[in-house]
């Protein structure tokens, strides 16, 4: 493990012991896992009950996918539960639905 630097618990960020051990094995720096978080590709629902995965294609020469899984806590913090890199493209899922209301602004503003 030398090298490497265990993400911290802060304002924004709870981390579990299942991210930190799946960062080690997948070599994901914290700062891509929020990087991820912050600008994601696409956004799904999780596979465990109240949670959202978010994936951005991985800035390497093979073509990956970098996952990360999350829960939504009290006063906006987020418990980072787990992430790891997907091989190739993952097939799309259950992406969460635009609000209509949403939708219309955007469209409205040309955005979309």
């Amino acid at each position: 493990m030398l090298g490497y630097r265990q993400p911290q618990n802060d304002k924004k960020y709870e981390w579990t012991n299942h991210v930190v051990g799946k960062m080690f094995f997948y070599r994901l720096s914290e700062s891509q896992v929020k990087r991820v978080m912050r600008s994601p590709k696409r956004v799904e629902k999780g596979i465990a009950e109240g949670t959202i995965a978010m994936m951005q294609p991985a800035q390497t020469a093979k073509k990956t996918e970098i996952w990360v899984m999350y829960q939504e806590l009290k006063g906006g913090r987020k418990r980072v539960i787990t992430a790891w890199r997907y091989p190739g493209e993952s097939p799309k899922r259950d992406v969460l639905p635009i609000p209509d209301e949403i939708m219309l602004e955007l469209r409205k503003e040309n955005l979309i």
